[in-house]
């Protein structure tokens, strides 16, 4: 088993999350050139019950083995590894059974009495094998994680998007004939295979890593436990986490059930309605979240990493590391805000043929920076053993986000702008009260010079990308696009290296790339 360092492990999955953002874009650009936007909208309408589903099963059991495995390998402990594993892939499997029963069971009065459109319940039949297969695949996950071997992880994303890609693209044309809501169902059916593949990955890599243990000596090995008190402090850990993010799955439930309604009642026609949750869903936040391919790589290396130093009681290592992954990932998000906001109409228009949607990017793009500060922070409160915080803060964040839906889309002059609204003071709120528990648990907060510099650079960057872009060197607004991108990209490194933000030996830790930095 290959252990990586935190900042390699970090950029491990980093590459993996850019290649997935990337390739996942194919399917957000060609479905709603197949489906349509009201298409689009029926794939997603299934979404947040599934997410909410899966947080039951996945929440904060391969958190809990990470964090788990981490403290047992930091000790040699390799039996306690074993009881963790088996233990929670058995709460797993009777978790996602049960759930998957469940879901089959009430999916059409689901469908028809608590989501506003009906068209939804094919995709949501063909979605219910996801919870049994991806519930499998992060015990997987949490178990290489917690080993500080991000590979596993890192191949089975990108396989899965490859299959996903293929299959959704694939089954979506060849059902649309049925209509819409059947290739809503083919797209899915898509996410469905590319999971198996995925999982198929993990089992691979795990067997060949058994083979290879088999015969090793555990003489270090402590006794074992009985498996119900291995399950009682599996589920100390997990249970607080799996609350947490029940409170953002279920706000996401209820921010989908609700903007539908509130729609309807500032006179919009479901149809319409549909179409205008599926834009925003299914093409404005995908991009905007583009760039937590790194913060969400961050956050996956920082629960092992934090775990490991706080077992031993190490706090300028939880310092160091903490300082690492918020720097990266204010550096990394900031350019992403500022080209969607420039080139947000350019962008939607060229990317999914839809200009009309680009003010939802302009309003969305301010707060990218909170999105990508905020994986982090939460990260480093569920290895601190502070999950109730976190719970809270992510509560406070949905009950007003939920209540500001409600009293702004329901208005005629505002309708979707009013959801949006809503969706950036909660994650501005969000992130903000998370810094405050950080700083208050650990004593850690960001300079402030970072983000003078950080936000010096992006005027900066912002200037020669719109100079570029109004000056028209080519002929093709897509090449000039790209072009303005790059060249300004470029100038943001380089200020960012002048401002000594980042230097020469972060860029040597990226996996390839680093040798010709070092």
């Amino acid at each position: 088993m290959t252990k990586q360092t935190f900042i390699k492990g970090a950029m491990i999955l980093l590459a993996a999350g850019i290649i997935n953002r990337l390739l996942g874009f194919v399917p957000r650009i060609a479905l709603p050139r197949i489906i349509g936007a009201e298409g689009v909208g029926l794939y997603q309408l299934s979404y947040p019950f599934l997410t909410v589903m899966l947080t039951v099963i996945t929440g904060g059991i391969p958190l809990a083995i990470t964090k788990w495995t981490a403290e047992a390998v930091s000790r040699g402990d390799s039996s306690r590894v074993k009881q963790i594993f088996r233990t929670a892939m058995a709460l797993t499997i009777v978790l996602a059974v049960i759930m998957t029963a469940a879901l089959l069971l009430l999916a059409e009065w689901i469908t028809k009495h608590v989501l506003t459109d009906p068209r939804v319940y094919q995709s949501f039949l063909v979605m219910t094998p996801l919870m049994l297969i991806i519930g499998i695949s992060s015990v997987y996950r949490g178990y290489f994680q917690g080993k500080q071997n991000m590979i596993p992880s890192a191949t089975s994303q990108i396989v899965e998007t490859v299959i996903r890609i293929i299959g959704s693209l694939t089954f979506a044309s060849m059902l649309l004939p049925r209509g819409i809501e059947w290739a809503a169902a083919g797209a899915m059916l898509g996410v469905v295979v590319g999971e198996v593949g995925a999982l198929a990955v993990l089992l691979w890599t795990y067997i060949k890593e058994r083979t290879k243990l088999k015969h090793a000596n555990e003489h270090n090995d402590s006794p074992d436990e009985k498996n119900i008190t291995v399950l009682r402090r599996l589920l100390d850990l997990s249970i607080p986490v799996t609350g947490s993010r029940m409170v953002g799955s279920l706000s996401y439930l209820l921010e989908s059930i609700l903007t539908a309604r509130s729609l309807a009642a500032a006179g919009i026609a479901t149809g319409t309605a549909t179409a205008l949750y599926g834009s925003l869903q299914g093409m404005i936040i995908p991009l905007l979240l583009l760039p937590t391919a790194l913060t969400f790589s961050l956050a996956s290396s920082l629960v092992p990493s934090l775990s490991e130093a706080a077992a031993r009681g190490d706090k300028a290592t939880i310092h160091k590391r903490m300082h690492q992954s918020m720097r990266l990932a204010l550096v990394a998000g900031a350019p992403f805000v500022v080209v969607m906001w420039l080139f947000a109409e350019p962008i939607c228009r060229i990317m999914y043929n839809h200009a009309d949607i680009a003010p939802m990017l302009k309003l969305m793009a301010p707060v990218g920076i909170f999105v990508y500060l905020q994986a982090p922070l939460q990260a480093a409160l569920q290895a601190l053993n502070k999950p109730g915080t976190a719970l809270m803060n992510t509560f406070i964040g949905a009950a007003v986000k939920l209540m500001l839906i409600t009293m702004l889309a329901s208005k005629p002059e505002l309708g979707i702008y009013g959801a949006l609204i809503a969706i950036n003071v909660n994650i501005v709120l969000v992130t903000i009260l998370h810094g405050i528990s950080v700083l208050r648990f650990i004593g850690f907060h960001m300079q402030v010079m970072d983000f003078v510099k950080v936000g010096a650079a992006m005027l900066i960057m912002g200037a020669a990308a719109s100079w570029i872009m109004n000056t028209k060197p080519l002929t093709l607004e897509w090449i000039n696009l790209i072009l303005a991108c790059f060249i300004s990209m470029i100038i943001y490194l380089v200020l960012m290296v002048i401002m000594k933000i980042i230097d020469r030996y972060d860029m040597a830790r990226i996996p390839l790339l680093g040798q010709w930095f070092k």
